[in-house]
């Protein structure tokens, strides 16, 4: 797979995305099984920051809905938004260049995205 992901094929930023999603994703399930034994009070700021990623990594970007369509570049754009759970300083599979073009963009829509989500996972 690696052979066809990258600047020639998808977008340059598609490598590092995806060896930080998979890593932080590893250390999201093992946080959880951690939190089945030790409870959630004795978790760490970070490690519930890797229960969220966990969480709305499994529920926004593997469950895409029968009726979305969403293409290469929106789901790297979807990969971002929830990459910036983390501080930058934590992205460290992703290459200080991406970080500055793609980590500090602001979308306003990811926030009212994650609210609505929020909400309906409250109900």
């Amino acid at each position: 797979m690696k052979s066809a992901i990258g600047e020639k094929f998808t977008r340059i930023d598609h490598p590092d995305v995806s060896n930080q999603l998979y890593a932080f994703y590893a250390q999201g399930k093992d946080t959880l099984a951690m939190k089945a034994v030790v409870g959630e009070e004795a978790l760490t700021d970070d490690d519930k920051r890797f229960l969220e990623f966990l969480d709305m990594f499994e529920n926004k970007f593997l469950r895409q809905g029968p009726y979305d369509q969403r293409d290469i570049f929106d789901s790297l754009n979807l990969c971002w938004d929830l990459l910036r759970v983390f501080p930058e300083k934590l992205l460290k599979k992703i290459d200080p260049k991406n970080l500055e073009k793609f980590y500090r963009r602001k979308d306003d829509t990811f926030q009212q995205k994650k609210e609505e989500y929020e909400e309906a996972k409250a109900k």
